[in-house]
Protein backbone atom coordinates (compact mmCIF):
# COMPACT_ATOMS: atom_id res chain seq x y z
CA UNK A 1 0.00 0.00 0.00
CA UNK A 2 3.01 2.40 0.93
CA UNK A 3 4.41 1.59 -2.56
CA UNK A 4 0.50 2.55 -4.36
CA UNK A 5 0.80 5.82 -2.24
CA UNK A 6 4.74 6.44 -3.33
CA UNK A 7 3.74 5.94 -6.61
CA UNK A 8 0.73 8.72 -6.60
CA UNK A 9 2.72 10.84 -5.36
CA UNK A 10 5.58 11.17 -8.27
CA UNK A 11 3.33 10.19 -10.81
CA UNK A 12 2.36 13.79 -11.47
CA UNK A 13 5.31 15.08 -11.05
CA UNK A 14 7.03 13.00 -13.81
CA UNK A 15 3.85 13.38 -16.23
CA UNK A 16 4.45 17.54 -15.99
CA UNK A 17 6.01 19.06 -19.08
CA UNK A 18 7.46 21.42 -16.90
CA UNK A 19 10.30 20.84 -14.87
CA UNK A 20 10.45 20.93 -10.95
CA UNK A 21 11.87 20.69 -8.27
CA UNK A 22 10.48 18.45 -5.34
CA UNK A 23 11.29 17.57 -2.05
CA UNK A 24 9.68 17.12 1.82
CA UNK A 25 12.09 18.37 4.37
CA UNK A 26 12.40 16.76 7.69
CA UNK A 27 11.42 18.64 10.94
CA UNK A 28 14.14 20.77 11.96
CA UNK A 29 15.65 21.43 7.84
CA UNK A 30 15.11 24.38 6.42
CA UNK A 31 14.39 23.80 2.69
CA UNK A 32 17.19 25.20 0.07
CA UNK A 33 15.74 28.75 -1.25
CA UNK A 34 15.06 27.65 -4.85
CA UNK A 35 13.34 25.18 -4.14
CA UNK A 36 10.06 25.44 -5.49
CA UNK A 37 6.49 24.14 -3.60
CA UNK A 38 4.46 21.40 -5.12
CA UNK A 39 1.73 22.61 -3.55
CA UNK A 40 1.77 25.70 -5.73
CA UNK A 41 1.78 24.04 -8.90
CA UNK A 42 0.08 20.62 -8.32
CA UNK A 43 -2.88 20.17 -5.90
CA UNK A 44 -3.19 16.53 -6.34
CA UNK A 45 0.90 16.03 -5.49
CA UNK A 46 0.56 18.63 -2.29
CA UNK A 47 -2.20 16.23 -1.13
CA UNK A 48 -0.56 13.32 -1.20
CA UNK A 49 2.60 14.31 0.02
CA UNK A 50 0.86 15.49 3.59
CA UNK A 51 -0.95 12.97 3.67
CA UNK A 52 2.23 11.05 4.07
CA UNK A 53 3.83 13.53 6.17
CA UNK A 54 1.25 13.17 8.37
CA UNK A 55 1.45 9.62 8.29
CA UNK A 56 5.17 9.62 9.47
CA UNK A 57 4.60 12.06 12.13
CA UNK A 58 2.04 9.78 13.71
CA UNK A 59 4.53 6.66 13.31
CA UNK A 60 7.13 8.91 15.63
CA UNK A 61 4.79 10.24 17.80
CA UNK A 62 3.34 6.35 18.30
CA UNK A 63 7.11 5.42 18.68
CA UNK A 64 7.43 8.09 21.07
CA UNK A 65 4.88 7.14 23.29
CA UNK A 66 5.23 3.79 22.73
CA UNK A 67 8.67 4.26 24.75
CA UNK A 68 7.80 6.21 27.10
CA UNK A 69 5.52 3.79 28.57
CA UNK A 70 8.02 1.27 28.52
CA UNK A 71 9.88 3.24 30.50
CA UNK A 72 7.11 3.95 32.88
CA UNK A 73 6.97 0.20 33.14
CA UNK A 74 9.81 -0.82 33.61
CA UNK A 75 10.34 1.63 36.41
CA UNK A 76 6.86 0.20 38.27
CA UNK A 77 8.63 -3.34 37.95
CA UNK A 78 11.68 -2.37 39.76
CA UNK A 79 9.84 -0.55 42.15
CA UNK A 80 7.55 -3.33 42.61
CA UNK A 81 10.51 -5.90 43.00
CA UNK A 82 12.44 -4.15 45.47
CA UNK A 83 9.22 -3.93 47.41
CA UNK A 84 8.73 -7.57 47.77
CA UNK A 85 11.88 -8.17 48.17
CA UNK A 86 12.46 -5.90 51.05
CA UNK A 87 8.93 -6.93 52.69
CA UNK A 88 9.06 -7.39 56.79
CA UNK A 89 6.17 -8.57 58.61
CA UNK A 90 5.57 -10.79 61.76
CA UNK A 91 2.85 -11.67 63.98
CA UNK A 92 2.65 -14.58 66.88
CA UNK A 93 0.86 -15.83 69.84
CA UNK A 94 2.25 -17.12 72.86
CA UNK A 95 1.01 -20.59 72.39
CA UNK A 96 -1.40 -23.10 70.71
CA UNK A 97 -2.49 -24.62 73.43
CA UNK A 98 -2.53 -23.29 77.57
CA UNK A 99 0.69 -22.04 78.59
CA UNK A 100 1.38 -19.53 81.34
CA UNK A 101 5.24 -17.87 81.55
CA UNK A 102 6.16 -16.47 85.23
CA UNK A 103 5.63 -15.50 87.76
CA UNK A 104 9.74 -14.10 87.54
CA UNK A 105 12.23 -13.24 89.86
CA UNK A 106 14.01 -11.44 86.69
CA UNK A 107 13.34 -10.13 83.94
CA UNK A 108 13.06 -12.53 80.66
CA UNK A 109 12.74 -12.84 77.16
CA UNK A 110 8.68 -14.07 76.02
CA UNK A 111 9.10 -16.37 73.61
CA UNK A 112 5.87 -16.25 71.39
CA UNK A 113 5.87 -19.70 70.08
CA UNK A 114 3.00 -19.56 67.57
CA UNK A 115 3.66 -18.14 64.20
CA UNK A 116 1.02 -16.61 62.11
CA UNK A 117 3.59 -15.27 59.49
CA UNK A 118 7.21 -14.23 59.68
CA UNK A 119 7.74 -12.81 56.11
CA UNK A 120 11.71 -12.04 55.90
CA UNK A 121 11.97 -14.39 58.86
CA UNK A 122 13.34 -12.18 61.09
CA UNK A 123 11.52 -13.52 64.06
CA UNK A 124 13.08 -16.23 66.04
CA UNK A 125 10.79 -18.13 68.09
CA UNK A 126 13.08 -19.72 70.38
CA UNK A 127 14.62 -16.55 72.01
CA UNK A 128 12.03 -14.25 71.21
CA UNK A 129 14.43 -11.77 69.04
CA UNK A 130 13.16 -9.99 66.28
CA UNK A 131 16.45 -8.45 64.32
CA UNK A 132 15.63 -5.69 62.04
CA UNK A 133 16.59 -6.53 58.53
CA UNK A 134 16.18 -3.36 56.81
CA UNK A 135 16.31 0.40 58.69
CA UNK A 136 12.63 2.18 58.84
CA UNK A 137 9.47 2.88 60.14
CA UNK A 138 8.05 0.02 61.76
CA UNK A 139 4.68 -0.74 63.42
CA UNK A 140 5.05 -3.00 66.47
CA UNK A 141 2.18 -3.90 68.38
CA UNK A 142 1.78 -6.05 71.91
CA UNK A 143 -1.28 -7.12 73.52
CA UNK A 144 -0.52 -8.92 77.07
CA UNK A 145 -3.33 -10.94 79.29
CA UNK A 146 -3.11 -12.61 82.15
CA UNK A 147 -5.29 -14.72 84.76
CA UNK A 148 -4.89 -14.82 88.46
CA UNK A 149 -6.07 -18.29 88.67
CA UNK A 150 -9.38 -17.59 91.16
CA UNK A 151 -11.16 -14.48 92.44
CA UNK A 152 -9.46 -12.35 94.81
CA UNK A 153 -5.42 -13.96 93.72
CA UNK A 154 -3.78 -10.83 92.63
CA UNK A 155 -3.47 -10.04 89.01
CA UNK A 156 0.01 -9.11 88.11
CA UNK A 157 0.64 -8.07 84.27
CA UNK A 158 4.21 -6.42 83.33
CA UNK A 159 5.37 -6.54 80.24
CA UNK A 160 7.70 -3.89 77.79
CA UNK A 161 8.89 -3.41 74.02
CA UNK A 162 12.36 -3.48 74.13
CA UNK A 163 14.69 -1.80 71.27
CA UNK A 164 18.19 -3.25 72.22
CA UNK A 165 17.60 -3.74 76.02
CA UNK A 166 16.01 -0.27 76.69
CA UNK A 167 12.14 -0.12 76.87
CA UNK A 168 10.25 1.52 74.08
CA UNK A 169 6.25 1.40 75.40
CA UNK A 170 5.43 -0.40 78.60
CA UNK A 171 1.94 -2.66 80.03
CA UNK A 172 1.56 -2.89 84.00
CA UNK A 173 -1.13 -3.96 85.70
CA UNK A 174 -1.44 -5.04 89.03
CA UNK A 175 -4.87 -5.74 91.07
CA UNK A 176 -6.82 -8.44 93.11
CA UNK A 177 -10.20 -7.29 91.83
CA UNK A 178 -10.23 -8.89 88.31
CA UNK A 179 -9.28 -12.60 87.69
CA UNK A 180 -8.33 -11.90 84.20
CA UNK A 181 -7.03 -8.96 82.68
CA UNK A 182 -5.67 -7.60 79.09
CA UNK A 183 -4.17 -4.69 77.41
CA UNK A 184 -3.10 -3.26 74.22
CA UNK A 185 -0.25 -1.32 72.89
CA UNK A 186 0.78 -0.04 69.26
CA UNK A 187 3.57 2.14 68.39
CA UNK A 188 5.65 3.45 65.35
CA UNK A 189 9.53 3.01 65.78
CA UNK A 190 12.26 4.11 63.54
CA UNK A 191 14.11 1.11 63.71
CA UNK A 192 17.95 0.48 62.70
CA UNK A 193 19.38 -2.90 60.81
CA UNK A 194 20.54 -5.06 63.31
CA UNK A 195 18.30 -3.59 65.95
CA UNK A 196 17.21 -6.46 68.89
CA UNK A 197 13.14 -6.02 69.29
CA UNK A 198 12.07 -8.35 72.20
CA UNK A 199 9.04 -8.20 75.08
CA UNK A 200 10.64 -8.79 78.21
CA UNK A 201 8.61 -9.81 81.42
CA UNK A 202 8.98 -7.76 84.51
CA UNK A 203 9.36 -9.62 88.16
CA UNK A 204 6.34 -10.64 89.97
CA UNK A 205 4.36 -11.02 86.76
CA UNK A 206 3.22 -13.49 84.31
CA UNK A 207 1.13 -14.09 81.81
CA UNK A 208 -1.44 -16.84 80.55
CA UNK A 209 -2.40 -17.48 77.11
CA UNK A 210 -4.21 -20.85 75.17
CA UNK A 211 -5.46 -21.63 71.64
CA UNK A 212 -7.47 -18.61 71.61
CA UNK A 213 -4.00 -16.71 71.16
CA UNK A 214 -4.66 -13.59 74.16
CA UNK A 215 -0.70 -12.61 74.21
CA UNK A 216 0.43 -11.86 70.63
CA UNK A 217 3.19 -9.76 69.59
CA UNK A 218 3.45 -8.31 65.57
CA UNK A 219 5.17 -5.96 63.72
CA UNK A 220 5.87 -4.75 59.81
CA UNK A 221 7.90 -2.65 58.26
CA UNK A 222 6.08 0.67 57.45
CA UNK A 223 8.26 1.93 55.00
CA UNK A 224 12.59 1.77 54.52
CA UNK A 225 14.07 4.62 55.15
CA UNK A 226 18.11 3.58 53.83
Amino acid sequence: MEGVVVLLCVLPLVLSQQQRIFSWEAPGETPAPDVINPCLADQDSCSCCVMLKKKWELERYLNTSLNSLEGSLARAQTTLRNIRENRVAFSTGLADKRRCVGPVKAAVNVTYQSIFINIGEAYNSTTGVFTVPRSGVYNLALTAFSDAGSPGVSLAICVSIRQNGVALAALREKYDQDQEDQATVVLLAELRVGDRITVSLQPGCWLCDDQNHYNTFSGFLLYATE
